[in-house]
């Protein structure tokens, strides 16, 4: 473990929670394109061998650092769930220069396209290893992983086994964005932006529109794809963690069979 301390100022809106036993989560806002209230959150789990891996990391303040500390300080695992969560990864692998760093295919090629700081990748998902590549031991004993390479953001799912939790970055959205903007003062459903976007990215039973963005936004390879989604299905989960939008507590499969039907 590194003995480097946080890297950015502390951040007032920021929201720390204990969302399950050995799961804290770190809520943000973000503003997508700079116009929709999408909300950003980064989750931390304490493995039984107390070992931290973290998902979808968000800029390393003072706060995030010191809850890393006080559940251990031994940041192991640092996972970029796809290609757009992956920003916070170089100030990570700096500050806990021994963590693990998983990730998708594609994503080395886009932060070198980009200029980000390298960041070697230990563990890449594939299309073509994506059955074959197993977790870290420790990991692998509570999580199940399903690559989704048919996704248009090549997203890595991950299934918490002991608390029965789904943690994904893009599969699907619960917006609006209530925890993660509950300290700003400002209301996430207000704005043109915002309640056109809300059409796309709530999941209120009868509501058609996140199921269509799905279809004709997410999806790039079918077959792969409903492959993916009745894997997911036939996990044992009952709440779900986005990184944009509130935290789905109770009923995330039934959630989650509701806007992917199309492909199981």
């Amino acid at each position: 473990m590194s003995t480097t301390m946080s890297t950015t100022t502390p951040n007032p809106s920021l929201v720390i929670r204990t969302v399950a036993p050995n799961i804290t989560t770190f809520s943000v806002p973000f503003l997508r394109y700079n116009k929709f209230k999408f909300g950003g959150r980064a989750t931390l789990v304490r493995l039984a061998t107390g070992s931290l891996a973290i998902f979808s990391p968000i800029p390393l303040s003072p706060d995030v650092s010191s809850t890393i500390s006080n559940l251990g300080g031994n940041l192991r695992y640092i996972v970029a769930p796809d290609i757009e969560h992956h920003m916070q990864l170089g100030p990570y692998k700096t500050a806990y220069p021994t963590a693990t760093v998983i990730g998708p295919e594609g994503l080395r090629e886009k932060r070198a396209k980009q200029g980000d700081q390298d960041v070697p990748f230990d563990y890449e998902f594939t299309r073509a290893n994506k059955h074959e590549l197993k977790l870290p031991e420790e990991l692998a004993r509570e999580f199940e992983i399903e690559y989704w390479d048919g996704h248009s953001n090549k997203e890595l799912v991950f299934l918490h086994k002991p608390s029965r939790t789904l943690i994904e970055a893009d599969l699907l959205f619960n917006l609006p964005a209530r925890e993660q903007y509950s300290k700003t003062g400002e209301d996430p459903t207000k704005g043109v932006f915002n309640k056109l976007m809300l059409h796309f990215t709530n999941t209120k039973p009868g509501h058609k529109g996140q199921q269509r963005f799905i279809w004709y936004a997410m999806m790039r390879d079918k077959a792969s794809f409903d492959e993916s989604a009745k894997r997911v299905a036939a996990w044992n989960f009952d709440r779900i963690i986005p990184c944009h939008g509130d935290v789905i507590e109770t009923g995330g499969n039934e959630v989650f069979r509701r806007l992917f039907a199309w492909h199981l």
